[in-house]
């Protein structure tokens, strides 16, 4: 099982935006996610970490770095929430299908047929 800390600016009010991404998360991978957390910080973070792991969920402390799914600073803005879906899922669970979340991506990454 895994563990999902989505740190969030307090000055920027982003609570409400940070409990709803850790909504979506808990009800699409409440079988592989044993946690999502809320932490809160300062100066216009937003980011999405998540501890891959078999057996208990490690801690923030644990040896183990964390995988940074979504950072604000380096994606630039919030993510929409089929590409963190995404993320999440090939983090701590790979083999999950998504259904119209994978379905989406596949449309959007298909070469365009040219003609001859």
């Amino acid at each position: 099982m895994s563990r999902v800390v989505i740190t969030y600016c307090t000055q920027c009010r982003w609570l409400l935006r940070a409990a709803w991404y850790a909504q979506e998360l808990l009800t699409t991978f409440h079988r592989e996610v044993d946690e999502v957390a809320l932490r809160p910080g300062t100066g216009g973070v937003f980011v999405v970490e998540a501890w891959p792991g078999q057996g208990p969920a490690p801690a923030p402390d644990d040896e183990h770095a964390p995988v940074v799914l979504w950072d604000r600073g380096r994606d630039g803005g919030f993510p929409e929430i089929t590409e963190l879906k995404r993320r999440v899922r090939d983090v701590v669970a790979p083999d999950k299908p998504l259904g119209h979340s994978d379905h989406v991506a596949a449309v959007d990454d298909r070469p365009t047929a040219v003609e001859p």
